[in-house]
């Protein structure tokens, strides 16, 4: 179970993942998780750096799809501008909706990543679904109401696996 827990990667936001070396390990699709990855849990439109940043994956030949707890309004709202496929009330951390966006999207799953803010959603779900993960520092530091019983489960899991020395990385919020 620890190891689920545990993603490949942390960076600091989005825009620390490196696209090119991502495209170098054979990489062809990027499963993104919406609030407080992309922007903030109650900000309804992509930024602007957002929008680069999909316009850079696609640039470099990248699938994008948005998977995400929250319901569909939500979901749709940001990504139908962006044209941006995605899956809503997606049940986080089960692997069905990981594998759905990886068939939808015909890739392998060591042919895509899962970048997300929560390690008990994003990476759990991802790891148990055979993908590689990315963890990143919450856009903001306020949540909905069940996000944040979930960080105070994963402040404890990480203080707990920075002491036993399981993780490395500092702290990057």
């Amino acid at each position: 179970m620890l190891k689920h827990l545990l993603p490949d990667q942390y960076v600091k936001n989005i825009y620390e993942i490196d696209v090119a070396e991502l495209s170098e390990r054979g990489v062809k699709a990027v499963i993104t998780d919406l609030d407080n990855t992309l922007v903030a849990w109650d900000y309804p439109t992509a930024t602007v750096e957002v929008c680069e940043w999909f316009g850079a994956l696609k640039k470099a030949g990248f699938q994008i799809m948005v998977v995400s707890n929250n319901h569909e309004k939500r979901v749709k709202d940001f990504c139908d501008p962006e044209k941006v496929r995605f899956i809503y009330n997606a049940r986080k951390p089960l692997k069905r909706a990981f594998q759905q966006a990886c068939k939808q999207m015909a890739v392998r799953p060591e042919e895509a990543v899962v970048v997300g803010d929560q390690m008990f959603t994003d990476v759990l779900g991802g790891n148990r679904a055979g993908l590689h993960t990315i963890l990143v520092v919450p856009v903001v530091k306020t949540d909905g109401w069940m996000t944040r019983m979930n960080r105070r489960m994963e402040r404890i899991v990480l203080k707990w696996m920075r002491r036993k020395g399981y993780i490395t990385w500092e702290d990057k919020s």
